[in-house]
C-alpha cells in the first residue's frame, strides 16, 4: 500500500522489492516469537496469482452496477498526493502520514457499499462480537429516521433538507446550504445572487478545510448570506433567508439544512452571530434567546401550529402525515455511511480492470486477461495535477475495446489497500488454487470464520469493507455464509514513550521514534519473555503501556522456572501440600484462555509458583501439569524442559485437567464480630456447621477476653463466613 510506495520513492527503489524484503523479515520475526501458523496457507495480496481473484471480484461489483465513476468532492492528503476515503481521515489529518487534508473535485470509482447498509446493521445481530465493536459498526453506519421536506425559494426552485426532528419545522427561521450546493452554480448562472463575490470567496476558503475541520463544533461559525434568495418554510409560510457555511456537507443527507436555532446548539451561535430569529418550539427550556434548549427529546409542542399541545412522539407522526399528504416530503431513513471512493491514483496498488471506450463507456476485461499486472515505470510520484504515474505511459493506456474491438483507453487509478485485505481470508481456504477463487468444498469446510482477532483501528475500516465484500459475494452465491467471521474481538494497542510529554505514553510511531522493535527485545530477553510481557501488560482489550522494568520482571519469573526445573522432587502424583494449588491454578489458567484474560492466568502461575517455593518446590508430576499450563504463553523454555527432563514432545501434550470437588479450600477464614463489630478472625475447616464454628469462635483467646464476664445475648453463625456473638 502507501507506505512501501512512499519507502520506495524516497530510497528510489522498486515498490515490489521493498514488499518482498519485508515479508522476508515478517515472516522471520513471526517464526521467532513462536506462533503456532501453517505456513503452507501464507498469501500474498500483492501476487499477480493473488490479486487476478481481486480484480476478478471488482469486475464482479462492476457488472453488477456496484462499481460506478463519479465526479465528486474528495478527501486530498496534500502530502501523500491520494485521494482519502472518509475513514481514512483522522482529526482533518491523514491517517498515515499526518499531512494535511483538504477537497478536491475528482473523477473516482466508486463501490455502492450503501445498498448493503442495512444489511451491515442488521446482520451484527446474527455474530459474537464484542459490543464496543458492534457500536462502533453501528455508529459508522449512522442509520437514523426522520423526514425529507421539500422548501420552495424565491427563484423557483426547490431545498430539500433530510431532519431527524421534523416535528420541529415551526422553529425553522433560516436556512444553510453546503459552498458545494449545484444551486449556487445555477443562481450565479441566472444573476440571481446579488453578492456573488463574497460567496466565491467563501467558497474558496471551505475548499481549503477538511470535513473534520469544518464540522468541528468549537470552531467559529461562519457564513454569507445568499443576497436574493428566500426559502420558504413549508408550514407557515414564512419567507426565510438562506446562507453558505462551511459545516454543511455535500456529502452529508441533501447538503442543506433547516436551522432550528432554538434547539440545535450550532444553529443557536450561527444565529446568534447574524442576528436571526429564534424561536422555542419544544416546552422546557430556561430561556432559548441566550442558550438552545437541546434535551428536547420529549416535551411537549408549542408555538408549533397545528402541532401545539402534542408529545414531541406525537407530533413527529403527525407532521410525517400532513408532509406527505400535502406532497412537500416524506418519511426517510438515513444513514451516515457514504459510498466507498475506491480509486486511487497511485501507482503500487492493483491495477482496475476496465477500459474506457468512445463508443461502448466503460468496458471490463474478459477473465482470461486476468491479471492486469502493473507495467514498469520511471517514477512512481504521482504527477502534480494528481494524477496516477500509469497515466504517462501511453503504452499501457493505449489498448482496444473488448466489446466492439475499437480503441480504447485503460484506467490509469489504482485500487486502495482495502481492496486485496477485504477477502483474503477466503483464500487461505485454498490458497493454491489457480482456477478459481477458492473451491466451493474448501469455502463450505471453512467458512464462516470462527474467530477472527485484530486491532481495534480495523472496526470501522477493514472490518466494514471485508464484510460488504462477503455479502456481495453470498448473493453472487460464490460464499455460503451471509457474514464472514462468526465472532470478532480485538486487542488494546500497546503504547510507547511520548516524546513531547515526558511520564506519558502514546501510539508508537517512526515520526515519534518511539517504536519497539521485536528484533532487540527477542535479542536481550528472548521470545518468551517478549510475549509473557505482551500478555501480562495489561487487560487484553485495553491500551498498556510499554515499560522495560515489566519485561525485566518476567524475565526473573522465566529465570525462577528454569532453576526450578533442576530440583524437582520425585512423585507421580500431587502432593498434599499442593494439590489444591494445582487444581485451582489449572482451572483458573484454562477458564482465563477461554476467555482472553491472560495477564490474570500468569498472575495464578507466578502465585503458584510461589506456593511451590514455600512447599519446598515442585515434584515431578507437579512440574510436568505446570509447563503445559505455561506452554501456550511461553512455548520455547516449556517445550525445552519437557523434553530435557524426559516427558515427551510438549506440542503433543493434553491438556490438563482438574477435579472441581479439589478446588475447593479445604480451610475458610472465619470473621468473629462481637455486637456487629470485627473482633478477630480463625481458620476452620469449609463446611463446618453453625454449632462447631460458635464454638471455635468462644475458644480464640482474643474473643474470650471479651466475652468473660459478660452474658452472652445472642449467637449468629454463617457457614464459611462469620460469626457474630451478642453480648452485654
Amino acid at each position: 500500500g502507501l507506505p512501501t510506495e512512499n519507502y520506495a520513492i524516497k530510497n528510489h527503489v522498486h515498490p515490489a522489492g521493498v514488499t518482498k524484503k519485508n515479508i522476508d523479515h515478517f515472516r522471520e520475526q513471526l517464526k521467532r516469537i513462536g506462533f503456532s501458523f501453517d505456513w503452507t496457507r501464507e498469501v500474498n495480496t500483492t501476487d499477480p496469482n493473488y490479486f487476478k481473484w481481486t480484480q476478478w471480484i471488482f469486475l464482479k461489483l462492476f457488472n453488477a452496477g456496484l462499481a460506478y465513476k463519479k465526479e465528486m468532492s474528495v478527501n486530498w492528503c496534500t502530502q501523500c498526493k491520494v485521494v482519502l476515503a472518509n475513514e481514512e481521515v483522522v482529526n482533518g489529518t491523514c491517517e498515515r502520514c499526518h499531512g494535511e487534508v483538504i477537497h478536491k473535485v475528482k473523477n473516482q470509482w466508486m463501490l455502492r457499499i450503501t445498498e448493503y447498509a442495512q444489511r451491515l446493521l442488521d446482520d451484527l445481530d446474527s455474530v459474537d462480537y464484542f459490543e464496543k465493536i458492534k457500536t462502533a459498526q453501528v455508529n459508522w453506519i449512522g442509520r437514523s429516521t426522520g423526514a425529507e421536506v421539500n422548501f420552495s425559494t424565491t427563484a423557483g426552485d426547490t431545498l430539500t433538507v433530510y431532519t431527524t426532528r421534523p416535528d420541529t419545522l415551526f422553529g425553522a427561521t433560516y436556512m444553510v446550504i453546503s459552498p458545494e450546493h449545484p444551486l449556487i452554480e445555477k443562481w450565479a448562472g441566472e444573476n440571481k445572487l446579488a453578492n456573488i463575490d463574497a460567496i466565491r470567496a467563501y467558497q474558496a476558503e471551505a475548499a481549503k478545510k477538511s470535513d473534520f475541520d469544518r464540522t468541528e463544533m468549537n470552531k467559529d461559525k461562519t457564513g454569507v448570506k445568499l443576497e436574493g434568495i428566500l426559502a420558504v418554510n413549508p408550514v407557515n409560510g414564512a419567507e426565510i433567508p438562506v446562507f453558505i457555511s462551511d459545516y454543511v456537507l455535500m456529502s452529508y443527507g441533501t447538503g442543506a439544512i433547516m436551522a432550528v436555532p432554538a434547539h440545535d446548539t450550532r444553529d443557536h451561535e450561527f444565529a446568534e452571530k447574524f442576528s436571526l430569529p429564534i424561536i422555542e418550539v419544544v416546552k422546557g427550556g430556561e430561556d432559548v434567546q441566550k442558550e438552545a434548549f437541546t434535551d428536547c427529546a420529549t416535551g411537549i409542542m408549542v408555538n408549533s401550529g397545528f402541532l401545539d399541545g402534542l408529545s414531541v412522539e406525537d407530533a413527529k407522526v403527525k407532521i410525517k402525515d400532513w408532509l406527505t399528504e400535502k406532497g412537500i416530503g416524506h418519511e426517510k431513513v438515513n444513514f451516515k455511511l457514504r459510498d466507498w471512493v475506491f480509486s486511487r491514483q497511485r501507482y503500487w496498488g492493483e491495477p482496475i480492470p476496465v477500459v474506457y471506450c468512445e463508443k461502448c463507456g466503460w468496458v471490463g476485461l474478459p477473465e482470461s486477461e486476468l491479471p492486469l499486472k502493473l507495467p514498469e515505470v520511471d517514477s512512481y510520484m504521482p504527477t502534480d495535477n494528481g494524477e496516477s504515474p500509469l497515466s504517462t505511459l501511453e503504452s499501457f493506456i493505449n489498448t482496444t475495446c473488448p466489446k466492439c474491438g475499437g480503441a480504447a483507453k485503460r484506467e490509469t487509478d489504482t485500487m486502495p489497500q482495502w481492496a486485496g485485505s477485504s477477502w483474503y481470508f477466503l483464500r487461505y481456504t485454498d490458497p493454491k488454487n489457480d482456477k478459481e477463487l477458492a473451491s466451493k468444498e474448501a469455502l463450505k469446510y471453512w467458512l464462516p470464520v470462527d474467530w477472527y482477532n485484530g486491532g481495534m483501528e480495523h472496526t470501522t475500516l477493514h472490518l466494514l469493507y471485508s464484510r460488504f465484500w462477503h455479502k456481495f459475494l453470498y448473493d453472487q452465491g460464490i460464499v455460503p455464509c451471509k457474514e464472514p467471521y462468526a465472532k470478532r474481538t480485538s486487542h488494546g494497542m500497546i503504547l510507547g514513550i511520548d516524546p513531547k510529554n515526558p511520564g506519558k505514553f502514546c501510539k508508537m510511531s517512526k515520526s515519534l521514534h518511539n517504536v519497539v522493535n521485536p528484533d532487540e527485545v527477542i535479542a536481550e530477553y528472548g521470545a518468551d519473555t517478549m510475549r509473557l510481557y505482551e500478555m501480562f501488560v495489561g487487560d487484553f482489550e485495553k491500551a498498556a503501556p510499554w515499560q522495560e522494568n515489566g519485561i525485566k520482571g518476567c524475565k526473573r519469573f522465566l529465570e525462577r522456572i528454569w532453576n526450578m526445573s533442576e530440583n524437582l522432587k520425585d512423585g507421580d502424583e500431587y502432593s498434599e501440600k499442593l494439590c489444591s494449588a494445582m487444581h485451582k491454578t489449572i482451572k483458573k489458567v484454562s477458564e482465563d484462555i477461554e476467555t482472553l484474560k491472560f495477564n490474570t492466568a500468569i498472575a495464578t502461575m507466578m502465585a503458584l509458583i510461589n506456593a511451590a517455593e514455600e512447599a519446598g518446590g515442585f515434584n515431578k508430576a507437579e512440574f510436568k501439569s505446570f509447563l503445559i499450563m505455561l506452554n501456550p504463553f511461553a512455548p520455547h523454555i516449556t517445550e525445552e524442559l519437557f523434553s530435557t527432563l524426559g516427558f515427551g514432545i510438549l506440542n503433543e501434550a493434553k491438556w490438563v485437567e482438574y477435579d472441581e470437588k479439589l478446588c475447593a479450600d479445604s480451610t475458610v477464614e472465619i470473621v468473629v464480630q462481637i455486637n456487629g463489630k470485627v473482633k478477630g478472625r480463625f481458620n476452620a475447616p469449609a463446611g463446618s456447621d453453625k454449632d462447631e464454628l460458635i464454638r471455635l469462635a468462644l475458644e480464640q483467646d482474643d474473643i474470650k477476653a471479651i466475652v468473660d464476664g459478660k452474658t452472652v445475648v445472642k449467637q449468629i453463625a454463617v457457614p464459611d463466613k462469620l460469626v457474630n456473638i451478642v453480648v452485654k
